[in-house]
């Protein structure tokens, strides 16, 4: 579906324009897009009634009440990754997007979800988490409690509530409190053993430590991430673009806080006022075929930048896969504070 332009909006649209456009297209939700097709966000009958509610005008800008995360399908993925996305959040029209996240066309409903798959998860879970002192200092980060349990024990019920029961988890920092609390995995529905790190082995050193044969690729996840990530859809797209290794990226934008001054021999050429500059930044969740783990040697430390020179080296096709699902990396105070905030908007 390709007609997406006549729900497009630009951010710096009222309130009373963006309802007519939505009226207009009937399909009840708008598209605001910066230039180039940038989307930075969407709007539904729901949310402009809600910001009415609160004390906005007809008058207000649509920036003032949009969602800033909306779930987007990604260019280049099957179509039956779409529909299952939708019909797992209740969606019924979802904007499709480039790897820079500019819209190229909206899909619709159609069809129920496709089997799930099963794959090895490996959650990194041996760091210092030593930015969080004094909380870390008698218990590994992993296990601080966000909402009502520990981090470690959403980020396995996400993985089960989506198919996936092996669990390997790298331990070294008071690793022994995580293994008294996950035990064999059982109460948690799924099957975990333990990587035991007698020195600290780096992202992906750890990983030399897997004895079992893999036949499958594996998920493997920084152990301090809170994320809503379809991880059937990320393998998906890993298999289809046959990455041997793909790293998921997060957008991460930053408004310079000034005019910025463009010139050439003391003449100026232009002033761009508080320019948005968009980066993409690793996101701590990887897919591995069992192949790269020759690439590691048991024992000695590499983390995963090094391992992806490594297979760039040799010639191995690695990926990315542009995440724009609910993602907090808890690496500081302040994402620890803001964890506890979300919560349970997010996760219950």
């Amino acid at each position: 579906m390709n007609n997406w332009r006549q729900i497009a909006v630009a951010p710096d649209s009222t309130l009373l324009n963006v309802m007519q456009v939505i009226d207009k297209g009937v399909k009840q939700i708008a598209l605001v897009v910066e230039d180039s097709d940038h989307l930075i966000g969407t709007v539904t009958d729901g949310d402009i009634r809600r910001a009415l509610l609160r004390g906005l005008q007809l008058d207000s800008l649509v920036i003032d009440c949009m969602n800033t995360s909306p779930m987007t399908g990604l260019e280049g993925e099957n179509p039956s990754t779409w529909q299952r996305l939708m019909q797992k959040n209740s969606l019924r029209i979802l904007p499709v997007l480039t790897a820079k996240g500019c819209v190229t066309q909206i899909v619709q409903l159609e069809f129920p979800l496709e089997a799930i798959k099963e794959n090895r998860v490996v959650i990194m879970a041996g760091g210092l988490g030593s930015r969080l002192h004094p909380l870390t200092l008698n218990k590994p980060k992993p296990l601080l409690e966000i909402g009502n349990r520990p981090i470690l024990e959403t980020i396995i019920k996400n993985f089960t509530e989506q198919g996936f029961y092996k669990f390997s988890l790298s331990i070294n920092y008071q690793g022994q409190k995580i293994i008294d609390f996950l035990k064999d995995g059982e109460k948690f529905h799924a099957q975990i053993d333990y990587l035991q790190e007698k020195k600290r082995l780096g992202t992906a050193g750890a990983l030399s430590l897997i004895k079992e044969k893999q036949e499958h690729p594996m998920i493997v996840m920084n152990g301090d991430i809170l994320t809503k990530v379809d991880f059937n859809r990320l393998l998906e797209f890993h298999q289809q673009q046959k990455n041997a290794l793909t790293m998921c990226i997060r957008e991460y934008s930053y408004q310079i806080p000034y005019g910025v001054v463009e010139q050439k021999n003391h003449i100026i050429s232009s002033i761009k006022e508080k320019p948005r500059n968009y980066y993409q930044i690793n996101a701590g969740i990887y897919i591995l075929n069992p192949e790269v783990l020759k690439y590691i040697d048991e024992n000695n430390y590499i983390d995963m930048t090094q391992l992806i020179e490594v297979l760039l080296e040799n010639k191995h096709q690695v990926g990315s896969f542009p995440l724009t699902d609910y993602w907090l990396d808890i690496g500081r105070m302040e994402d620890f504070e803001r964890a506890h905030e979300e919560f349970f908007d997010v996760f219950e």
